[in-house]
């Protein structure tokens, strides 16, 4: 997560975008997610094959097969240790230079399973919303099944003969570094989040980011297409990928957080059709107006996730609960237990259309795909159902 005091927590250096210390470019890194899989791989080999390696192979979630170096590496009864040192490329967060830190304990006779636990400097889940069990590690779970696969694939030879591998993944100074994010105020406490969907982390808030986005469009414009999907990230673009087969693919752009660069570049290229598709989390934040929607520009409107879901007919302890929440995941996944996900998702987009059209003015016509957690689609907004005054399209 982002660099961000929470309210409780002594102030906290900030490198954001547009300061002088910090460096720009589009050199990629990878996630806390990619290292812990990475040490785990070390640790794991070390018990099988009586050393901890230097360097070792991981399979990311996005299937690329990286080198990764390994430091501490040590084996003692039992157990072996391993640390991969965290590089996030050229948009360094809170976690930068983290030691993710790996113990991998073989437990005999423990029926060939692999058991994932949170240590020292990782975050505990304390509050509902975050799709993650509550008093449960802050470890999501797609870096969490990567750990396991990787785990499985190296440690095969000891869960053949029936013995458990526990890991423990730990980081020194976590504690810290969650002082500097929004860990907290989202409920998880004591430490750092294990996060990544891919395994790699892209420049999203740089200025050489920006420019790939108005890039991309400008290519789209200059092969002739008139339709462009702004997506804002992997997720979402192999979502609307999926619903939108009979688009080229040169039309799909990963805007990420720059939604007034997307907007005004598709408008300059006289982009007839544009395209969204999202998860709750950024489409409230468009619905906000805001032209950037990274996490340390602003929090979530919960008083917009309530009034939405108020006009759905949410009970009203439900609403109030909604307000008092810190994520708009919160919101989805308790109106989805009450089966008005898909009406709560149509009017949040439509607060996103009429927010989008107002400030973004110009003669095309705005739809906004709404998927889930999972890729999958909840809803597709049109703008007609908007009812916007004065629209020009």
């Amino acid at each position: 997560m982002s660099a961000q005091p929470t309210e409780n927590s002594a102030p906290a250096e900030k490198v954001r975008k547009g300061d002088a210390k910090r460096d720009r470019g589009n050199r990629t890194g990878f996630t806390t997610g990619a290292n812990a899989a990475a040490a785990a791989v070390a640790a794991t080999l070390g018990l099988v094959e009586g050393k901890v390696p230097e360097r070792v192979l991981c399979q990311l979630p996005n299937g690329q097969q990286t080198e990764f170096a390994i430091h501490d590496g040590r084996i003692e009864d039992n157990t072996a240790h391993a640390v991969s040192i965290k590089d996030a490329g050229d948009d360094p967060d809170a976690t930068q230079g983290a030691h993710l830190t790996v113990d991998v304990r073989r437990i005999a006779d423990g029926l060939g399973a692999i058991i994932l636990k949170g240590g020292a400097g990782i975050g505990t889940v304390t509050k509902d919303g975050l799709g993650l069990e509550v008093g449960g590690p802050a470890i999501n779970p797609v870096p969490r099944r990567n750990i396991t696969e990787n785990v499985k694939r190296v440690g095969e030879t000891i869960l053949a003969q029936g013995d458990s591998l526990e890991v423990t993944v730990s980081v020194p100074g976590g504690e810290e570094m969650a002082r500097k994010t929004l860990n907290a105020r989202l409920g998880i406490l004591g430490g750092i989040s294990i996060l990544g969907t891919t395994g790699i982390v892209r420049p999203y808030s740089t200025a050489a980011f920006r420019a790939s986005v108005v890039q991309a469009i400008d290519v789209a414009a200059r092969q002739g297409q008139r339709s462009v999907v702004f997506t804002t990230g992997g997720r979402t673009e192999k979502f609307a990928m999926r619903e939108l087969p009979e688009l080229a693919e040169s039309c799909f752009v990963q805007m990420g957080d720059f939604v007034k660069a997307a907007f005004q570049t598709a408008i300059k290229r006289k982009m007839t059709n544009i395209y969204i598709g999202a998860m709750v989390g950024k489409l409230t934040k468009m619905g906000q107006g805001l032209a950037v929607t990274h996490a340390w520009k602003e929090a979530v409107d919960r008083d917009l996730l309530a009034d939405c879901a108020h006009q759905v007919g949410a009970p009203a302890d439900l609403v109030e609960e909604i307000r008092a929440a810190e994520t708009a995941r919160f919101a989805a996944e308790r109106l989805q237990a009450l089966g008005l996900a898909i009406a709560f998702h149509r009017e949040l987009a439509i607060r996103a259309i009429r927010s989008l059209r107002q400030q973004h003015a110009g003669p095309y016509t705005l739809t906004v795909l709404v998927c889930d957690f999972e890729g999958q689609l909840i809803v597709r907004v049109e703008q007609d159902e908007a009812n916007l005054p004065g629209t020009q399209s």
